[in-house]
């Protein structure tokens, strides 16, 4: 291994736990998140001079926490922070890796704070956890850089003012508390598995990756949430489908189009056994564990024909009682349709009120055109393509408007 990359690994595999320590010691997020920079602009100055540590983590963390002092101890002459500070000696032992996995976890939750707005939630977990660049978050969700700086130093900022407390919610508190961490990663992958901006790739395997890295992180550090599973699983059998899911001229494939033999077999297998641990544990299963559910028929089946779509109904009927929303509903009748015809589904779909949906859009124009209803087809794909903000989706809708049969003159 090169230093370079010795370096790159460090950063994937270390920056949570050195932001999370010194997030611990100092109680200040600007600190902890500038010091850890500073360490690891130090390791591409002397890495490749001196050789990679045996201990890169450790060595980060020294360093960054002698960072944070230098800068502490700078800024108490000026304003007499001192004694505000944790101050610790230069040459006070650290503890060992192992016994910060939870801080990592308490760092999670702080930038997941409800008191924070959710696009805040979004940029500050993948500054602070997962250790994006402020350029990097700025351009995967389309916002200027300095907006998107001023968003972050505002979230920090109010964390400090508000005096969000850097813990684990308590035993009452948890399970909303973690549904919203889940939320947050959810909206990371989403972004990455159909980007929305017109001038971005139509799926961004950057964010994708990094979302299942930090969900396998609290699935780490929480192994009995069965929530966490589920959404690690969904991911994952998403995520496995995603070498098929562009052709090479840039055209969204439907699923049912999709080559399976280019779906990545070992994510299945990982997906499947998580949902089958699931199931397994006897306990009644959430969002997350029912929409792997339903993946996990997806890519079970090794062709569109194999796929058991009343097991598929039936866990959309579950999953309803769950989220009874219409976009639920609106997936629901998808698969309605491959059982009992399109014409039930449309009568289904048009009862929902997603107007100003993409998919609500492009699902009517399917259905209709499996009806033979052409024209109507052809105005419901306009409006979808009008609304679709990936390029790769607004490009498929477009080519199946164009097979329609002409309109009579």
């Amino acid at each position: 291994m090169t230093v370079t990359e010795a370096i790159t690994r460090a950063h994937r595999e270390e920056w949570a736990r050195v932001v999370a320590s010194l997030a611990k010691r100092f109680s200040d997020l600007d600190v902890a998140e500038e010091s850890a920079a500073e360490a690891f602009a130090v390791a591409v100055e002397r890495w490749p001079v001196d050789g990679v540590p045996p201990n890169p983590g450790a060595w980060l963390t020294t360093t960054a926490n002698r960072k944070a002092i230098d800068r502490i101890r700078r800024e108490s002459k000026r304003d007499d922070k001192h004694r505000e500070a944790r101050m610790v000696s230069d040459d006070e032992p650290l503890e060992p890796l192992g016994a910060i996995e939870d801080e990592r976890l308490r760092l999670i939750f702080t930038c997941c704070h409800p008191a924070l707005a959710r696009e805040t939630r979004v940029a500050l977990t993948l500054r602070m956890v997962g250790g994006l660049t402020v350029p990097e978050i700025a351009r995967a969700f389309l916002v200027q850089e300095s907006a998107m700086g001023q968003r972050i130093t505002r979230a920090k900022a109010k964390i400090k003012a508000a005096r969000i407390p850097y813990r684990v919610p308590s035993a009452e508190d948890l399970p909303a508390r973690v549904s919203g961490v889940l939320a947050v990663l959810f909206l990371i992958f989403n972004e990455g598995y159909l980007s929305t901006g017109p001038d971005t790739d139509p799926v961004r395997q950057d964010l994708t990756a990094e979302a299942i890295r930090l969900t396998r992180l609290i699935r780490t550090l929480l192994p009995d949430d069965g929530e966490v599973a589920g959404l690690l699983a969904l991911m994952l059998l998403t995520e496995a489908r995603r070498p098929a899911r562009v052709s090479a001229g840039g055209d969204l494939v439907a699923l049912h189009e999709q080559d399976r033999g280019a779906w990545d077999a070992g994510l299945i297998a990982e997906g499947h056994r998580l949902v089958r641990e699931r199931l397994a544990a006897g306990v009644a299963p959430g969002r997350y564990q029912v929409l792997a559910a339903i993946n996990a028929v997806h890519t079970s089946a090794r062709d569109v024909r194999d796929t058991d779509w009343s097991q598929v109904v039936a866990l959309y009927d579950q999953l309803g009682r769950l989220d009874p929303s219409p976009i639920v509903a609106l997936n629901r009748a998808i698969a309605v349709a491959e059982l009992d015809g399109p014409d039930v589904a449309l009568a289904a779909v048009d009862r929902l009120d997603l107007d100003g949906y993409h998919a609500f859009h492009a699902t009517r124009a399917d259905l209709l055109r499996r009806l033979g209803r052409s024209a109507n087809a052809r105005d419901a794909y306009d409006r979808a393509i009008e609304l679709a903000g990936n390029t790769a989706e607004a490009a498929y809708l477009t080519r199946r408007r164009d097979q329609l049969a002409v309109r009579p003159s």
